[in-house]
């Protein structure tokens, strides 16, 4: 059971974890950032309270902080106040009703991640959202992880894992330095390599041979994926879609070729 400790005081220093997200949201690129995981909505703290990331402490009314009692560690401080005090703690008014936050895990490595046999490579994706869902879709269909190259946001920052609906937390991702040599990699660990690219003389999705460990490139929305990723690849592959639509959202589009490759 929480350990649960009620509070008055919006200026309480046990709050400090949580104190003003809108303008110092923990993230470890931000100035003064702790680099700390935080978690919105009962949903999402049970998948932060089972994943392997320690968690610190959580903040919530009364009613939200119930549903969680008999997931939570009694050692994990549970801080019970008011929906006002917490919204003049966090910054803005949090419909869900509970945060938690949490220290990060140890990484994975591009080895670790190898021993799938369905990997996702993200090149240059830098909106939190998209990242988010492309967490989820990789979660619900199956697949083993994410490599994130140059340019990729934190999957671990607030808004990335809200949208995920807290799958961010299960799926091992690892970031690499190495590019393209993270692609040459999995090339050697025996991965296909496929850039999913709208660009007319690739090779249509449903023609590929995936047998075998599959790695799936995807790149930033707009301008996609790099020549340089594109080269590194076995195979440039698209989406078959009707006349007029030239591409589609790199969470959707990834969630179409998850689907189609099949899990690992």
């Amino acid at each position: 059971m929480a350990e649960v400790i009620r509070i008055t005081d919006p200026a309480d220093e046990r709050l400090a974890d949580f104190r003003d997200l809108t303008t110092a949201d923990r993230r470890p690129d931000r100035p003064g950032g702790k680099g700390l995981v935080i978690a919105e909505g009962v949903v999402v703290v049970r998948r932060l309270l089972a994943s392997p990331y320690p968690v610190r402490s959580l903040l919530g009314v009364e009613r939200r902080i119930a549903e969680l009692d008999a997931e939570v560690d009694g050692s994990i401080p549970a801080y019970v106040t008011s929906a006002d005090v917490m919204a003049e703690v966090v910054g803005f008014h949090l419909n869900r009703g509970v945060l938690a936050v949490a220290d990060r895990a140890a990484p994975w490595g591009l080895e670790d991640l190898a021993r799938a046999k369905r990997l996702v490579v993200l090149e240059g994706v830098g909106d939190h959202e998209n990242l988010g869902a492309l967490f989820r879709n990789v979660a619900a269909l199956g697949w083993g992880g994410v490599v994130l190259g140059p340019g990729c946001s934190d999957p671990l920052y607030r808004r990335s894992v809200r949208v995920s609906m807290g799958h961010v937390l299960a799926v091992p991702f690892t970031n690499v330095t190495e590019w393209p040599g993270a692609l040459e990699f999995l090339r050697s660990k025996g991965f296909q390599v496929l850039a999913l690219t709208p660009r007319a003389d690739s090779l249509p999705l449903d023609e590929v041979d995936a047998g075998g460990p599959v790695a799936v490139l995807l790149g930033s929305e707009g301008p996609g994926l790099t020549g340089v990723a594109i080269d590194a690849a076995d195979h440039a592959v698209r989406i078959p879609m009707s006349g007029g639509v030239d591409s589609l959202n790199v969470a959707t589009a990834g969630a179409v070729a998850f689907y189609a490759l099949g899990p690992g």
